[in-house]
C-alpha cells in the first residue's frame, strides 16, 4: 500500500471535491501515483476542473506531515479506503470517505447488526428516556449502536449502550482532539476506551455546522438501519434520513405525540411508511434471521430509571441491596460491598475509596488517586452510569451508595 503520507497529501487537497479524488484514485489506482502524475495525465481523469488541475499542482507534503505527528501523539489510527478493515458497508456508498480516523477498536461493521441512533440535539425529557432505553435493549441484545456523539438524543443512545455493556461507535464531525460539545466530555472519553470514535477530519479540525450534514452519511453507511428517536420537522436528523435512503438502508421512528413541535418530522416519516419502534426488538425482529449468531435470545435487565435526571440510577455494579425496611426520615441508600462481587475495577476502586463520604472536584480527585486524568474521567464515567456517584453543579462528584467490607 501507498504511503499514508500520499493519502493525507490527496485527502487535504483543496479545491479538489471528494468525488474527484475518488475519481483520480480509480484511474491511478494509487495516491503516491498521484501525487507524481503530470498535468496531463490529470487532464485524461473524467470530472476535472480547471480548479482541481490548479490545485493537483501543489505538491507539498507538510500538512500531511504535520498530521501524521498529531495522530501519532494522539494514538489514531488512519484506515484508507483501500484496507482490508474499511468497511464494504461504507466503501459501497456514493460518496465514501477516502480515509478514516480512528480511536479505539474498529469493529467489522459488515458482520455486525449495526443501528444508527439519531435525534435533534434538543430532544424533549421523553427521547432521552427512550433514546438510552431502546438502545440499551437493542445493546442488550447483540446490537452495536452507531451515532453522532452530539448532545441530545445522540447522547442518549451512546449512554444507553454503554450501561448495557455493549459496544458503541460514534461518528464526530470535527478532529478527534476538539470536543463538542463541551458537555458530552465525559462520554466522549468512555467511549474511546470502550468503543470507537471515528471521523474523516483530521486533529484540530472544528466541528464546522457544514461538516454535520457530510458526517451524517457515514453514521447510516455503516448501519443496516437509522433509528430516528425524535424530530421537528425542519431537522439536521432528517438528513442523515435522506442519505440512509439513498443508501438503501431501513428506516425507523420512535412515535411522539402529536401536538408536539419536537417530533412532527419523526411522526412524519411514521406516516411516510418508516417501522414503529416502542421496544429494542421491534428493531431488530428484523435482522435477527441473518444475524443468529449475533442477536442474543434474552434481553438485558432494565434499571429502573433512563434519561438525563435519573441517568445514575438502576445501577449494574452495585449487586448487594439492603434488606427492606420501613425507613422513616430519608431513603437508604444501596450498599456496595467492597470485599464482595462488586465488578469494579481497580481505578474504580480506588476512587470510591478516595471519595468516602466526601464531596470531591474532579481535578481533587485526580490528585488525591495519582491516577492518570484520562483513567479518571472514563472511571468516573462507568461509576455514574453504574450509580455508584453522582454529579452536582461544578463537577463534584459524591457516592451514591454505602461503602460495606472496606480493607
Amino acid at each position: 500500500m501507498a504511503s499514508l503520507k500520499y493519502w493525507l497529501w490527496l485527502s487535504q487537497l483543496e479545491r479538489v471535491s471528494p468525488q474527484q479524488r475518488l475519481s483520480l484514485l480509480e484511474h491511478f489506482g494509487q495516491p503516491d501515483k498521484i501525487y507524481f502524475g503530470d498535468s496531463g495525465e490529470y487532464a485524461l481523469v473524467e470530472g476535472m476542473t480547471r480548479q482541481a488541475l490548479s490545485a493537483l499542482e501543489n505538491k507539498s507534503t507538510d500538512r500531511a506531515d504535520a498530521i501524521l505527528g498529531d495522530c501519532q501523539r494522539l494514538g489514531l489510527r488512519i484506515i484508507t479506503i483501500h484496507d482490508a478493515e474499511y468497511p464494504d458497508r461504507l466503501r459501497n456508498i456514493y460518496d465514501p470517505p477516502l480515509l478514516l480516523y480512528v480511536q479505539g477498536r474498529m469493529p467489522a461493521f459488515d458482520d455486525e447488526v449495526a443501528i444508527a441512533m439519531v435525534g435533534s440535539r434538543k430532544v424533549s425529557p421523553y427521547a432521552q428516556i427512550m433514546g438510552e432505553k431502546l438502545a440499551f435493549q437493542m445493546a442488550g441484545l447483540g446490537a452495536l449502536i452507531v451515532s453522532g456523539l452530539a448532545a441530545g438524543g445522540d447522547a442518549a443512545a451512546h449512554r444507553g449502550a454503554l450501561r448495557a455493556g455493549g459496544f458503541t461507535a460514534a461518528v464526530i464531525a470535527g478532529g478527534h482532539d476538539v470536543i463538542y460539545p463541551r458537555e458530552n466530555r465525559w462520554l466522549y472519553e468512555d467511549i474511546g476506551v470502550r468503543g470507537v470514535i471515528l471521523s474523516e477530519y483530521p486533529p484540530g479540525t472544528p466541528h464546522d455546522r457544514t461538516h454535520f450534514p457530510v458526517r451524517n452519511r457515514i453514521i447510516s453507511g455503516l448501519c443496516l438501519g437509522t433509528v430516528v428517536i425524535e424530530a421537528p420537522e425542519r431537522s439536521g436528523t432528517l438528513i442523515t434520513v435522506n442519505h440512509a435512503l439513498e443508501q438503501g438502508r431501513d428506516i425507523f421512528a420512535v412515535p411522539g405525540q402529536a401536538d408536539d413541535w419536537h417530533c412532527t418530522g419523526s411522526n412524519r416519516l411514521l406516516r411516510d411508511g418508516a417501522g414503529v419502534v416502542t421496544d429494542g426488538w421491534d428493531v431488530l425482529s428484523c435482522y435477527a434471521a441473518r444475524f443468529p449468531h449475533k442477536i442474543r435470545p434474552f434481553r438485558a435487565e432494565e434499571p429502573r430509571h433512563f434519561g438525563p435526571s435519573e441517568e445514575t440510577a438502576g445501577n449494574a455494579a452495585v449487586r448487594e441491596k439492603p434488606a427492606k425496611q420501613p425507613v422513616p426520615q430519608e431513603e437508604q441508600r444501596p450498599v456496595l460491598n467492597l470485599s464482595g462481587d462488586h465488578g469494579l475495577t481497580d481505578d474504580q476502586i480506588r476512587i470510591v475509596q478516595t471519595l468516602g463520604e466526601r464531596t470531591m472536584q474532579v481535578d481533587d480527585i485526580i490528585a488525591e488517586t495519582e491516577l492518570p486524568t484520562r483513567r479518571v474521567l472514563s472511571a468516573l464515567t462507568m461509576l455514574e452510569l453504574d450509580g455508584v456517584v453522582e454529579q452536582s453543579s461544578g463537577k463534584r462528584f459524591a457516592l451514591a451508595v454505602t461503602l460495606a467490607g472496606q480493607q
